[in-house]
């Protein structure tokens, strides 16, 4: 039998973790052709069946889920060997692979990663907005982005920007022949402009003032998958909209948008740079938590 090559066997890891060719091939930088080509080769160089392939699906037959679990700790193994060579070098070099909500990702991290590649030349980092709450090792990541409700206990957490808060918000066109809510229950009397997660579910929308916790499953002609649509489509007189305060930020400066029940709008918390707890992390992912905490403790400009 001819040994497998250690690429070929990474390979097989991602698409058996991803259950998914295409979301495989995306973490690796390949296409998926290429990706099922490879694993062929490997099912030949076995003589095994290794992943059971449909139209809809992919998962790994016995033998591939066991070949899986005592592949993931020798491939994790390298990865860290890999990196403690990279502590010899100038500076940390390597892929960075970070999970965050799309408003952080689009607000906070951008920004904070564009300054830290300019001073770290040889990391190349990678941003998946993304709202589910997922298990960033089983699914590649290096590390997350989430609000401290959202965060396990055997993570190790940093916080790297200030509270984010949500906004309610209409045109002051759609309010002039309405009176605007007081109190969450007088949403029933107003079109709202819902959201869908890629999940198929509907955002529900929380508010919070003095102790009291109020959820409202909004209803109104518009169902939008993007904030920023659904701040278009307020500024067009459609509605009210929830979003993250920064999706919003411009149209309520220019008086496109007014801000409704204030009071009741909740605070998202601090956002945290998490990863797993292990015995040693990588260079590039020690130098990028550094540097976040440390753009973290300078005062923002009045």
């Amino acid at each position: 039998m001819t040994k497998p090559a250690l690429a070929d066997l990474e390979a097989f890891a991602a698409v058996a973790r991803h259950r998914s060719f295409r979301r495989a091939a995306l973490e690796r930088g390949v296409s998926p052709a290429l990706l099922s080509q490879t694993l062929r080769r490997l099912e030949g160089q076995l003589g095994l069946v290794l992943l059971r392939r449909t139209t809809r699906s992919v998962a790994p037959t016995t033998a591939g889920e066991q070949l899986l679990q005592q592949l993931s700790p020798a491939l994790e193994q390298i990865r860290d060997a890999v990196d403690r060579v990279n502590l010899h070098r100038g500076s940390p070099m390597g892929l960075l692979r970070i999970n965050a909500p799309a408003p952080v990702a689009q607000f906070l991290l951008a920004p904070l990663v564009a300054e830290f590649l300019r001073t770290h030349p040889q990391v190349e980092m990678e941003i998946t907005a993304e709202a589910a709450k997922i298990d960033l090792v089983q699914a590649g990541f290096d590390a997350g982005v989430r609000f401290e409700s959202d965060l396990d206990q055997d993570v190790v957490a940093v916080p790297i920007g200030p509270p984010q808060r949500y906004a309610v918000v209409a045109a002051p066109a759609y309010l002039m022949n309405l009176p605007p809510p007081q109190v969450p229950a007088d949403l029933a009397d107003h079109a709202c402009i819902r959201r869908r997660f890629q999940g198929g579910s509907l955002f529900v929308w929380s508010f919070y003032r003095r102790g009291q916790t109020v959820r409202v499953e909004p209803s109104g002609p518009l169902t939008v998958n993007d904030a920023q649509i659904a701040v278009n489509a307020a500024v067009a007189g459609l509605g009210i909209a929830y979003v993250h305060e920064q999706y919003a930020r411009r149209e309520l400066h220019e008086g496109a948008l007014v801000r409704l029940l204030q009071d009741w709008s909740p605070g998202l918390g601090q956002p945290f740079l998490y990863y797993p707890r292990q015995r040693y992390v990588p260079a590039a992912l020690r130098a990028f938590i550094d540097f976040a905490k440390a753009r973290a403790a300078v005062p923002a400009e009045s």
